[in-house]
């Protein structure tokens, strides 16, 4: 039986990570090491000058499954999870489901591609799953048990993940599946700063502020996205 390890960076009281673990069972042998809150945009970050703390998440809702939270980044809970808390090595590392795409410019941002691409470097097949922030979750239940079917079976090289992205809106409005998508080069959103208060010594507090600019080329999953598809593509990062 395959062992799966499954981490997110929402926090591991997300509603998709539990969505995540439930179709997952059906796979192989369930594993559970989740950041203990929200750890978004942490990209491949790792802890390397404080301890990191690990803990059993006690009664998970999901009968089976060995959960535990960690104080680390997603990436700290694909190493600790899989070199420390598990009884052996995972054969398969999935994170997600993320709340917000994560495909584009976006990738280099995203705790949740970052623990797949950890689990990627590690050696374990690694698969990224993200849908829409929104709270119509009908697209990514539709194709769930479909895709990671599919993911768990691509041939992946060294540094290289599954990435999966379902669209905003109920399953009527899906258009289907479009899988070999590349990389886009664009971005959702076209960040800059606003001043939120002035400090001490002619400083400033910033804050983010971005303006939605979502344009994808043909053929990228930002396209696909966009166009109402479900997205699926492989993704490569340092080798």
């Amino acid at each position: 039986m395959k062992k799966i390890l499954i981490t997110n960076d929402d926090g591991i009281e997300s509603d998709g990570l539990l969505r995540l673990v439930r179709a997952a069972m059906s796979f192989g042998e369930v594993w559970v090491v989740a950041p203990e809150k929200q750890r978004s945009a942490s990209s491949h970050a790792i802890t390397l000058h404080d301890t990191i703390g690990v803990r059993p998440f006690p009664k998970y809702p999901v009968d089976g499954v060995k959960a535990y939270a960690c104080s680390g980044t997603p990436a700290d809970c694909v190493r600790v999870g899989g070199l420390s808390v598990m009884d052996s090595c995972p054969d398969i590392v999935l994170s997600g489901i993320n709340y917000g795409y994560n495909a584009a410019s976006d990738l280099q941002y995203s705790g949740t591609a970052g623990a797949a691409f950890e689990a990627a470097f590690q050696g374990w097949h690694g698969v990224a799953l993200s849908e829409s922030a929104d709270p119509c979750h009908e697209t990514a239940d539709a194709y769930l048990d479909e895709l990671l079917g599919e993911a768990l079976s691509m041939k992946l090289d060294y540094g290289q993940i599954v990435n999966i992205n379902f669209p905003h809106g109920p399953i009527d409005d899906c258009k289907g599946v479009l899988r070999e998508r590349k990389v886009s080069h664009g971005m959702f959103y076209r960040d800059s700063y606003r001043i939120e208060r002035d400090i001490r010594d002619g400083g400033n507090e910033l804050m983010v502020d971005g303006a939605w600019e979502a344009e994808g080329e043909e053929g990228t999953d930002l396209k696909a996205i966009i166009d109402g598809y479900v997205s699926v593509g492989i993704v490569t990062n340092i080798s």
